[in-house]
């Protein structure tokens, strides 16, 4: 009788395996980085929300003349199109909502339906009040006619600041904001993407840029 022996894998073949496979995944990762793809994918949101909001105020001045700050404040931003300084999107005189920003208050660019209501979920309206400026998104707009609207916000991604390095256009924002609604672009205190800037949350894109 002929008996058939089966050869299986040694300890030592097995565990060359795990180290290989282990080595494998760890590559895998890191080359798609997935913190990384989840700001970008965060980055990509803000950026269309910037848009949609540029978009609905200039139909919303197309329609009727005026800018909704013009509307929802007269005697401040009277008919002279008057700079109108950075504030948070969810402030009352931008139009998305009132004082309360409820679906009872909403602003002149919802109820023109420029907006949708869904836009009152945005992390920028429903954390208004966080400390974290990751979670706003500011407009503003310089005086006459010719200056455009602006939405600007501080990006997670590695990638969106790098290009905004690269292409000098990062704004310092604890500097720009303050004077009229016309971001100044600077690399101070943002050479790098892993600049102090960036980490603080001073640092950040316009759009349009």
């Amino acid at each position: 009788m002929k008996f058939k022996l089966s050869k299986g894998f040694t300890l030592v073949e097995l565990l060359i395996v795990i180290a290989l496979l282990g080595a494998i995944a760890t590559i895998v990762i890191a080359a798609i980085n997935p913190i990384e793809q989840a700001n970008k994918a965060r980055d990509a949101k803000y950026t269309a929300d910037a848009s949609q909001m540029i978009s609905a105020i200039e139909r919303f001045y197309a329609s009727n003349s005026q800018f909704p700050w013009q509307v929802v404040a007269p005697t401040t931003y009277d008919s002279a199109d008057t700079e109108f300084p950075f504030v948070n999107a969810s402030d009352s005189n931008v139009g998305l909502c009132g004082t309360s920003c409820t679906a009872a208050t909403l602003g002149p660019l919802v109820t023109s339906d420029e907006l949708k209501n869904e836009f009152l979920s945005r992390d920028f309206i429903t954390q208004a009040a966080s400390s974290d400026i990751t979670k706003k998104l500011w407009i503003g707009k310089g005086s006459g006619s010719s200056s455009s609207v602006y939405a600007c916000f501080t990006p997670l991604s590695k990638s969106a600041r790098d290009t905004a390095i690269n292409n000098s256009k990062v704004v310092d924002m604890t500097v720009d904001f303050t004077p009229a609604g016309i971001p100044t672009y600077t690399t101070t205190n943002c050479t790098a993407a892993s600049s102090a800037g960036w980490k603080d949350r001073t640092c950040g894109i316009c759009i349009p840029q």
